[in-house]
């Protein structure tokens, strides 16, 4: 118990690398949390209802995140592709250039300096901690299509393919490592 109050001190202690008062480069943690997240996000994941579910807020309260990084031109709101009657939320060149200044990047270049072996077993060990989590709050977070229930890979090589069954429809191979709200672990 000693070890787990010690690991859940240094867990809090690094949370000021993405939770804090006020506001930084000119955004609150919220709305930093939300650009980082759109720009990882998968196609089907760049919606209000999205962002909102991954902020674990409603949606008024994305919308209005949103509408502050639209401001200031970190984002823009397009029709989406797949759906005609909603829309898409997609960070633009601004934006992009705007996370070099993320104030979590202290911590990712903290991270790095570790070996590949360590950064490995803390990701799958947090991952874990969190897939726990998810369970006893009975809800599930955003990950990677890589790791989802409904992705099918068929062929090899250059006749790789990937879909989504949740939503019946190819993916390039690059989308297989994007975030994905609607994400749900192989059991």
């Amino acid at each position: 118990m000693k070890l787990a109050i010690e690991i859940l001190q240094l867990l809090v202690q690094s949370a000021d690398s993405w939770l804090f008062e006020g506001s930084l480069a000119g955004l609150n943690d919220r709305e930093w949390m939300a650009l980082r997240f759109l720009a990882r996000a998968n196609r089907f994941s760049r919606t209000p209802t999205a962002l909102a579910s991954f902020l674990g807020t409603t949606r008024s309260v994305a919308s209005q995140i949103a509408a502050v990084l639209e401001s200031k031109g970190l984002m823009v709101r397009k029709p989406s592709a797949e759906d005609k009657r909603s829309i898409a939320l997609c960070i633009t060149g601004e934006g992009e250039k705007f996370l070099e200044r993320d104030p979590i990047n202290i911590l990712r270049d903290q991270l790095v300096t570790l070996e590949l072996p360590d950064r490995s077993q803390l990701r799958d060990t947090l991952r874990r901690v969190l897939d726990g989590l998810d369970v006893a709050k009975r809800r599930h977070n955003a990950d990677v299509c890589g790791r989802c229930m409904f992705l099918i890979e068929s062929g090899e090589g250059r006749d790789r393919h990937f879909k989504c069954r949740l939503f019946r429809k190819s993916l390039a191979p690059k989308d297989t490592t994007l975030l994905c709200a609607y994400f749900e672990g192989r059991g």
